[in-house]
Parts: C-alpha cells; structure tokens; sequence
C-alpha cells in the first residue's frame, strides 16, 4: 500500500505532544457551537448565508473584488491553474514550493502544465532569478503564463516572503504578460509576523488564498481570491473538481470564527517555535534554523542521533514531528503550549545524552 494512510499503530503511546503539523489542530469547544448554529443553504446554488459572508471577508480582507470557499488549499491551487493555463503552457514556482513538491502531480495530470522549478535559498527565489528564467515568446518554448509564490515558504523553514520582492516579481510578471498567484497556506501567519495586512501583502498579485485547517485551528477549507472574472472560472473549475458542495456554512462557519478569534494568537505559536528553536540550540551538535514564523526545522546528527532514529525515540515519548526535506520539522499551532515546548526540549536532551 503506497497511496492509502496508515492507520495509526495501536501499540504505540498516545500522542501528548503533536508537533506534526498545523494541521493537526482541533476546532476548539467555541468553534464547534459556532459551526453547529451556523445558518446554512445550498452552496450550488448561491444561498448559503454564512459560506457567502466568509467569501465576502476574505475578498475583503485580501483586497480582491471576489473569493469563493475550497474545500482544501491543494484545490485552490489546483483550480487556479486550470484557470490561468491551458495544456502545454508553463508556471514559475520555487523548486519547493507546494504545486512542485507536495500536490501529487495535480497540475500536470489534470491541465498538462510544465511547471518549471526555480532555484533559491530558504523556499524562495529572488526577482533577479525571476528575470533570468524569462524568454521570450517563441513556437519553440512553452508560453509562460504564471509564477507562483508560497507564503510562508514551507520547506524553506516557514520563511517570510519580502515585500520588496514580492513587489517587483509582480512588477516583472506584469511587464512580461504573465500572471501571479500566492499560495497562502500560511499567509497570515507571515502577515502576523511581519505587521504588513494582508491587503498589503497580496496586493498586486492577481490570486491569493488563505488556508484555514493550519494554524486557524479549523478542520476544512481554503478560500482564494481575485477578480470576479477569475473566481467565475475557479467556480467552474471547483465544480468540475467536485468541490462544489451543499449546506457548506457548517464549514464556512469554523472559517470565519477562526478570522474572528484566531489570526492574532498566532503569535503565540512564533512565540513558542522561537521558545523550541532557542531550546534545541543550546544542545550540543544540534543544528537549528532560526524559525520565523511557526516552523522549526532541525538537525540531531552531530549530537550523535539521526534525525529518523530522534523522531522514532520521541514517538515513544508521546511527541509526534516528522522528518522533512532531510531534517525534522517541528510544527507549533493552538493545541501547543509553552509547557509542551519545554517538555519536548528536556525529551530531545534526554535522547542526545542517552545515544
């Protein structure tokens, strides 16, 4: 079985600590009352109150003229560049980024998409890469029709796209005809941290979405703005897709309590990536990049413990973290708190000084 998730392994401990991911995250006691009471409708059909006003937040918030709610962020992706491309045509996106690495082939599969991977350190790439990877339009290289962005650059280390970048890569696409996309998985996590709106962020950026089953704590959903002509197409594009759902406001509902109570705790969760990253430094032979946002990735093996073998000692601990591109990555969110960041610390010590 390749393809199918394990099922979690009844021997082992229960998870106490779950580091993961963001997505791990369970709708708190408030969330679930609010999605319970949430008036709903029928999405197809346009009346469903509460998923309409949280497409009319996020088009709000982001600055865009219209938003339609996904049921993933993988969706989003996916039904914007069948929106922007047609077979055959090429997307710029870093070599790491979410439509190259981790969405199954989706866009090749299902539009014949080239995607073509740009180099860069830290998930991202710079303006002057941007440039260099344009040509000009001949019958003999695919049209390039669309870069792509991901705030924040997830196997990067959560890094935060510079606004003074992302500035002149739309500057540069727009003078070259091709359009732009923010993958958002975690944009409001680089919007908290950086103080920057997400109006500002995203502005000049055709599309941009907001994934809400991350560090907003909500168990479903994504929803991506841009133009009303854009969202049009996207509404074809999710119907097709079979993400066009019914009473979709029970879901639409945990959305926007998480816009309401969720977006400035997030800060808490930078607070306590910082609180590990600084723990985990100041054990010998551990190697840890400087998070920014709520991803910590690191590196045991010059403590004398790979990476696999730390992962595998603190699942019998009742932690749970994953390895990724190579190091573990550590995931901090709303069911993580200060203590659980100590423990963990004292946990990986105890591993080092063991091994």
């Amino acid at each position: 079985m390749f393809y199918t998730p394990a099922l979690p392994d009844p021997k082992a401990p229960p998870v106490r600590i779950n580091l993961l991911s963001d997505t791990q995250t369970k709708p708190t006691p408030a969330m679930r009352e609010a999605m319970a009471r949430a008036e709903v409708g029928d999405e197809q059909v346009g009346d469903d109150p509460t998923t309409n006003l949280l497409n009319a937040r996020v088009a709000e918030l982001l600055g865009k003229e219209a938003a339609v709610f996904m049921p993933s962020g993988t969706m989003c992706n996916v039904a914007a560049t069948l929106a922007y491309c047609r077979p055959g045509d090429e997307i710029l996106a870093h070599a790491t980024a979410h439509i190259i690495a981790r969405e199954g082939g989706a866009h090749a599969a299902l539009g014949g998409f080239q995607i073509t991977p740009l180099p860069g350190d830290d998930g991202q790439f710079t303006p002057e890469t941007f440039r260099a990877a344009l040509h000009p339009r001949t019958r003999y290289q695919p049209p390039q029709v669309l870069v792509s962005v991901e705030q924040t650059a997830n196997i990067g280390g959560g890094t935060i796209w510079n606004k003074a970048a992302l500035d002149e890569i739309v500057t540069t696409a727009k003078a070259h005809g091709l359009a732009t996309h923010m993958d958002g998985a975690r944009l409001l996590n680089a919007t908290v941290a950086s103080g920057i709106s997400p109006r500002d962020m995203t502005a000049g950026w055709d599309s941009a979405w907001i994934d809400f089953s991350k560090g907003l704590g909500a168990p479903i959903g994504g929803a991506i703005a841009g133009t009303r002509a854009f969202i049009d197409d996207v509404w074809r594009w999710k119907q097709r897709l079979g993400g066009s759902m019914r009473q979709s406001g029970v879901a639409a509902a945990a959305c926007v309590y998480a816009l309401d109570h969720h977006v400035d705790r997030l800060a808490d969760d930078h607070a306590n990536a910082r609180a590990l990253a600084r723990g985990l430094s100041q054990i010998d032979g551990i190697e840890v990049q400087a998070p920014e946002t709520n991803l910590v990735f690191f590196r045991p093996d010059g403590a004398g413990v790979p990476g696999d073998r730390m992962v595998a000692e603190l699942r019998k601990r009742g932690v749970m973290l994953a390895m990724m591109d190579g190091r573990i990555r550590a995931c901090t969110h709303l069911d993580v708190t200060a203590a659980m960041i100590e423990e963990t610390i004292g946990h990986v010590r105890e591993i080092v000084r063991g091994a």
